[in-house]
C-alpha cells in the first residue's frame, strides 16, 4: 500500500499537523515510500525557512514528473469525467489498487478515481 499525497496533504506536513507526520511515518516504518508529483509540490511550495518542515518531510516522498505521459492520462481522465484540475487528475493516476490518497478535496478525488475503476482509499490529512 503506497500513500499517494496531494497538496493538502503536503500543507497538513507544513503546517506541522500531527496526524500527517503519523501517516508518513508509519509508511516509512511499513518500508513503503509514498509519493506525490511536481504539480502537487508546485502547488504548495514558496520556498524559504517557512518550510524547513515540509523540506525535511520530502526528502522520504517520491516526488514524480508531472511529463508528457502522466499529463496526456490526465487529460484523458479529465475528459471522461468532465471535471478540469489536472493536478488532482495526476495524483490519481500515481494510486494503484489497494493505495491510499491523502487529500482534503475528496468529493473531486471520488468521482476521479471511480472513473479509474480502481480500488483507491481516501483519507484526510
Amino acid at each position: 500500500m503506497t500513500l499517494v499525497l496531494d497538496s493538502g496533504a503536503l500543507i497538513a506536513l507544513e503546517r506541522n499537523e500531527r496526524a500527517m507526520w503519523v501517516r508518513l511515518k508509519a509508511s516509512e516504518l511499513a518500508g513503503e515510500i509514498p509519493v506525490t508529483h511536481g504539480g502537487a509540490l508546485g502547488q504548495v511550495w514558496r520556498g524559504g525557512p517557512r518550510q524547513a518542515r515540509l523540506a525535511h518531510a520530502l526528502q522520504g516522498v517520491d516526488v514524480r514528473p508531472l511529463d508528457r505521459a502522466l499529463g496526456r492520462a490526465s487529460g484523458e481522465l479529465l475528459g471522461t469525467t468532465g471535471l478540469s484540475d489536472v493536478i488532482d487528475a495526476a495524483v490519481v493516476l500515481l494510486a494503484a489498487d489497494g493505495d491510499e490518497i491523502v487529500t482534503l478535496d475528496r468529493d473531486d478525488f471520488e468521482y476521479l478515481v471511480a472513473a479509474t475503476g480502481r480500488h483507491v482509499e481516501l483519507i484526510r490529512p
